[in-house]
C-alpha cells in the first residue's frame, strides 16, 4: 500500500515538473484585478474627455467625429489617456507576475514565458498595425473593436504556455469585440466591459484559485 501511494506521490511530482516546464503559471490575478480597475477609471475619464455619460444615448463617435472629420484635440487626449493606461498595465503586471514568480521559486523570464510572450506579441503587433491602418483610412470607428478582438485571439495564442484559464477570458474578449464592431456607437462601453469587468472577474478567480 505504501509503495502504491509512494509510486503515485512520485507521479504527480512528475507532472507537476512537467506542467512547470511547459506552462508559465506565474501569472498574477492581482494584476488582472488592477488593470481591470485602471481600464475603468480609464473609460470614466474618457467620457470625462468627450463630455458625456455611459448612461446617455449620445454616441462617442458622434462628439470625436462630426462634419466627417475628426477632433484632432480630442482624439489625441483620448490616445494619452489609453496610451497611458496600456503602459502602466503592463508594467504593473509584470511587477506582479515576478514578485508572483519569485513567492514560487520559478524564473520569471525561462524559455517557457519567452514562447509565451512570442505567442501573445505577434497578434498584439498584427493589431497595433491593424489599428494604424484603420486610423489612415478614417475608420476611427473600428479601431476600439479591433483592440478588443486582436488582444482577445493574442490571449488565446498565449494560452497554450500559460494557466488554461486564461483562454476563457480571451474567448470572451474576442466576442465582445465581434458585439463592439456591430454596434460602434456602443463600441467605448462595451470596451470598458470587455478590459475593466472581465478583468476584474478573471482576476479574482486567478487570485483565489491559485494564489489564495
Amino acid at each position: 500500500m505504501n509503495n502504491q501511494k509512494e509510486q503515485l506521490d512520485a507521479i504527480h511530482d512528475i507532472k507537476k515538473l512537467m506542467e512547470r516546464s511547459s506552462k508559465f503559471s506565474a501569472l498574477s490575478g492581482r494584476s488582472g484585478i488592477i488593470v481591470g480597475i485602471m481600464a475603468i477609471v480609464c473609460i470614466g475619464i474618457s467620457y470625462t474627455i468627450l463630455g458625456i455619460s455611459p448612461f446617455e444615448s449620445i454616441s462617442y463617435l458622434s462628439i470625436l467625429i462630426r462634419d466627417e472629420a475628426i477632433n484632432a484635440e480630442l482624439f489625441k487626449f483620448l490616445t494619452i489617456n489609453f496610451g497611458v493606461v496600456l503602459l502602466v498595465s503592463f508594467l504593473t503586471a509584470i511587477w506582479l507576475s515576478n514578485r508572483n514568480a519569485v513567492a514560487k521559486g520559478e524564473q520569471i523570464w525561462d524559455l517557457t514565458a519567452k514562447r509565451m510572450l512570442i505567442n501573445f506579441s505577434f497578434p498584439m503587433f498584427a493589431g497595433g498595425a491593424y489599428c494604424f491602418i484603420l486610423f489612415t483610412q478614417n475608420h476611427i470607428e473600428l479601431i476600439l473593436p479591433a483592440t478588443l478582438l486582436f488582444y482577445g485571439l493574442a490571449l488565446l495564442n498565449a494560452s497554450k504556455y500559460t494557466v488554461d484559464d486564461i483562454k476563457y477570458l480571451g474567448v470572451f474578449l474576442v466576442i465582445l469585440g465581434l458585439f463592439a464592431s456591430i454596434y460602434v456607437d456602443q463600441a467605448l462601453l462595451l470596451w470598458g466591459v470587455g478590459f475593466g469587468v472581465l478583468h476584474i472577474v478573471y482576476g479574482s478567480f486567478m487570485y483565489f484559485k491559485y494564489e489564495k
